[in-house]
């Protein structure tokens, strides 16, 4: 019988894992050689540890630019592998790991180069990577975050396209996300992480607080304007696909993401964690969000629905821009040349970035 999980998956996250760092021909050479979700984590440390082995060769012949391009696609597979597989925390804690380790040996042979930074924060560690633009002097900054299953790693693909603007960015890995998901739960009152994260920014000298934006993603989406609405030194923002209610989309977001939630919320229980889903709500917050917000959400987004990106449109109190896509899935992956290099133009020039 097929397995409902593994065929949902293959429907699914094709665009996503394409555009953020996996060759098409992985993706279907990977689903194509396994019938079950319980083997879709061990198939894609496989193949990341294929790419891993031609990053190794490739820096021992002094190769370093192909070096950092198989490092970086091998930590892709790894944390593909592993970014919903919470049911076997063994497993996906050890390719975690792997995801983590292949993804540092990339940053020093990329260019701009990757900065490993740890901010303090409640007594643990937020892990961010800096990057900065090239021959840049202080320049602008935009702090990257992740949703409910991507990481920092993930985001260097997104990150992309306002580094080649002169925008510094800073994805990091949040309470419940990440190599923070182990030791601290998801926290909806994100004002909190970040306030520690601007707060680091600000004591490193090297770039412009006083020029800083933020992005999320998915509940990124969410956590931004959560962000923006209580951290005055936002300057503009820029949420992609995040619900205004989470727990509205609760019993329409798949049950294997249901179940990442609660884990990653370290609750005992769907219940407890449908609670902790509960508090991530932005009623009567939209109104205090003052900095420039761009709003995207793909029409055909069967987890958090376009209307859910009107409401945050319609409900913030400072400028707004709203582009909602034409066939458009999840965090409109199928079609990310329709926003990814528009978002980019945007937010460079709100921080009046070099390339803006």
């Amino acid at each position: 019988m097929p397995d409902p999980r593994l065929e949902a998956a293959i429907a699914h996250w094709a665009p996503r894992y394409v555009e953020d760092g996996i060759p098409i021909g992985d993706f279907e050479e990977v689903t194509a050689s396994i019938d079950s979700w319980d083997d879709w984590c061990a198939a894609w440390s496989d193949r990341g540890a294929a790419h891993e082995e031609l990053g190794d060769a490739a820096l021992t012949a002094g190769h370093r630019k192909s070096a950092g391009y198989h490092f970086v696609t091998a930590a892709a597979c790894y944390h593909f592998g592993k970014f919903l597989f919470v049911h076997d925390p063994a497993q996906l804690r050890a390719t975690h790991d792997r995801a983590i380790a292949a993804h540092r040996k990339a940053h020093p042979l990329l260019e701009p180069p990757i900065e490993r930074c740890e901010v303090a924060y409640d007594g643990h560690v937020l892990v961010g990577n800096l990057r900065k633009p090239a021959g840049e002097d202080r320049p602008p900054i935009m702090v990257m975050m992740p949703g409910l299953d991507s990481t920092k790693e993930e985001l260097e693909f997104y990150g992309r396209w306002f580094l080649e603007r002169g925008v510094a960015t800073f994805a990091f890995d949040g309470p419940g996300q990440g190599e923070a998901e182990f030791d601290l739960a998801i926290e909806p009152e994100y004002e909190r992480p970040i306030a520690a994260v601007i707060d680091h920014l600000e004591s490193r000298g090297d770039v412009d607080t006083s020029r800083l934006g933020a992005w999320g993603v998915s509940l990124g989406g969410y956590y931004v304007v959560r962000a923006a609405a209580f951290e005055e030194r936002i300057k503009a923002a820029v949420s992609l696909s995040g619900p205004v209610r989470f727990v509205t989309e609760w019993d329409v977001i798949p049950p294997i993401s249901r179940l990442a939630f609660q884990v990653r919320s370290h609750s005992a229980s769907e219940e407890e964690a449908r609670e902790v889903a509960a508090r991530l709500d932005l009623t009567g917050v939209l109104g205090k969000v003052r900095c420039p917000l761009y709003v995207i959400a793909g029409d055909r987004d069967r987890l958090i629905p376009p209307e859910a990106a009107a409401e945050i449109a319609a409900g913030v109190g400072g400028p707004v821009v709203l582009d909602v896509v034409r066939d458009g899935n999840h965090v409109v992956n199928n079609k990310a040349y329709r926003y990814r290099p528009k978002t980019a133009d945007w937010m460079a020039g709100q921080l009046e970035a070099s390339g803006g």
